[in-house]
């Protein structure tokens, strides 16, 4: 066992490339897509790509599927092997049981060597968090001062997505306020926003380049107020959308903290093609 090495663990909804992950250390577990009875792990056994074209050929939403206290048992057994301690974050609370599972499989462990943490996010912001907790690690805090300035952050970080089709979000049955528009105008094309880990209709725009300018406005109004280590555009097969948001922009933002990221097959799953967000931290 390596001593006195931290562990930053997340999930595959944090959506980071893989690059990202390998550069900062950072541990990624897959969580699951199920189609037609078959259980895939994201990111590993199938892509968005993938996934939205088995969605076309069986005209089937896909489901999505947590991983179990015994498997995060498993997980913590190898993990501690391999770290002194380690810190999760993943997909928050109220939009899976995943966090809940991991959670009751700490209390199997020492709680000085396991930490997890509740995001109450989705998408990069998670990833937001986590590559937080990978500096804190670098900078030489010990886990448990990485997990509470961690925390504190959570409230701090803005994320708003634009979504092209509601079916999928509806049938996910997490969002509130979409069963409200969903038979209302097709050119509706709501903003989602994350407050305090659950998803609200923040607005409700007339087109996608209205979505995609209300989204901006956003960005200017927390100008002045935003972390600029990383600003992350992300999305599920949008890359044209992806390119005009990079370069609104790169007009008030420095390029250099300019990310783009591609949504997980869970992600995606509850959010359907076209949608794509802007996320960031704030600094208070």
């Amino acid at each position: 066992r390596i001593m006195n090495k931290i562990g930053i663990i997340t999930d595959c909804t944090s959506d980071l490339t893989k690059e990202m992950y390998e550069k900062y250390n950072i541990e990624v577990l897959p969580l699951y897509v199920v189609m037609k009875g078959k259980t895939y792990q994201d990111g590993i056994d199938i892509t968005t790509e993938e996934m939205y074209k088995l969605v076309d050929k069986y005209n089937e939403l896909p489901k999505t599927s947590n991983v179990s206290p015994a498997k995060w048992e498993e997980y913590f057994k190898y993990y501690l092997e391999k770290y002194d301690s380690i810190i999760y974050y993943g997909i928050g609370g109220d939009l899976s049981g995943t966090y809940q599972n991991a959670k009751i499989a700490s209390l199997e462990f020492d709680s000085e060597r396991v930490f997890i943490g509740d995001s109450k996010n989705l998408s990069t912001g998670i990833g937001l968090l986590i590559l937080k907790a990978a500096k804190y690690r670098d900078e030489g805090y010990s886990a448990k001062e990485i997990f509470e300035k961690v925390n504190e952050l959570v409230p701090r970080v803005r994320t708003q997505f634009a979504i092209n089709t509601l079916k999928y979000l509806h049938m996910g049955g997490r969002c509130s306020g979409v069963s409200k528009i969903l038979g209302t105008a097709l050119k509706l094309k709501p903003i989602i926003k994350v407050n305090n880990g659950k998803l609200d209709v923040a607005k409700k725009p007339i087109g996608y380049t209205r979505a995609l300018r209300a989204m901006l406005d956003y960005v200017h109004e927390d100008l002045e107020n935003i972390d600029l280590d990383h600003v992350f555009v992300t999305h599920t097969v949008a890359d044209s959308d992806a390119k005009y948001l990079k370069e609104e922009l790169s007009k008030v933002i420095p390029s250099d903290c300019l990310r783009e990221t591609n949504a997980s097959g869970v992600i995606a799953t509850h959010c359907g093609p076209r949608t794509i967000g802007i996320l960031y931290l704030v600094k208070e």
